[in-house]
């Protein structure tokens, strides 16, 4: 396997391995153009340039309002708990566009395989991470997830096996109340488990955004597993998320 390439991009830093240097020279061109098009910290963007009024939405590119429509139909999909939409109403599509970059990568990466999509690979982009085949032999990838109250503590570890490929982590610890909720604060951070990275990042900003409930309709199809930590310290888990996390007391509340 391939060494561990990082850079910086999207006000993050993404993380390779298992990719070449040809491979991983492709992946910063990815992860270049969706923050050239989506980035509102850079003023010559598209998205500036929507919300600064100067380019009208409709007449953006058509990558641009499919990216859009995605977002709008995962607003619906989650009940409003995720939204496109800052506060005072200009178009954000940060809760998506890291998750796309992420999700061509490991296009990218599969194509490097020989063609056959079978190598071993990982990307891990600012709590988002999606894998490919094993981290050596049989062992499968493992992601740590870290107490949003203790930063050097590891409370559990997430070993991701096909289907479920990827992890997504989304709260308020590293960068403060940075999303926006539709409810009074219920939890602090969550860690979605799912078989794609735009799934499990969409879900677990809704899940932070919204509440207890909004937490058990998200995952009332099974189609995903969530750590969810309460604002109260509780930590909430689906019933296949459970024995990913270990407390000091080594209780946890099921989410039903």
């Amino acid at each position: 396997m391939s060494g561990v390439t990082t850079f910086e991009t999207m006000g993050t830093v993404v993380s390779l391995r298992g990719a070449t240097p040809d491979a991983a020279s492709e992946v910063r061109a990815v992860f270049a153009g969706y923050d050239h098009r989506y980035s509102l910290y850079d003023p010559s963007s598209v998205l500036s340039r929507v919300a600064d009024g100067l380019v009208q939405l409709a007449d953006t590119p058509s990558e641009v309002r499919d990216v859009y429509a995605l977002a709008l139909d995962w607003r619906e999909r989650t009940g409003g708990a995720f939204t496109p939409h800052r506060p005072d109403g200009v178009i954000d599509l940060s809760g998506v566009v890291k998750a796309l970059a992420i999700r061509d990568a490991g296009a990218v990466l599969d194509a490097a395989s020989d063609g056959d999509g079978d190598g071993d690979w990982m990307v891990s982009a600012g709590g988002d991470v999606l894998v490919r085949g094993h981290h050596r032999s049989d062992d499968p990838w493992s992601v740590g997830v870290v107490d949003p109250t203790h930063r050097d503590t590891v409370v559990g570890v997430v070993r991701l096996e096909a289907p479920r490929r990827a992890v997504a982590t989304s709260g308020t610890a590293e960068r403060g109340e940075h999303i926006w909720r539709r409810a009074a604060p219920t939890f602090v951070q969550a860690t979605v488990i799912a078989d794609d990275i735009v799934t499990a990042d969409v879900l677990a900003t809704a899940v932070v955004a919204g509440d207890a409930e909004d937490l058990r309709r998200l995952t009332s199809d099974a189609g995903v597993d969530v750590l969810a930590f309460g604002a109260d310290g509780t930590v909430w888990a689906t019933p296949g998320a459970r024995s990913a996390v270990r407390t000091e007391d080594g209780a946890t509340s099921a989410v039903t």
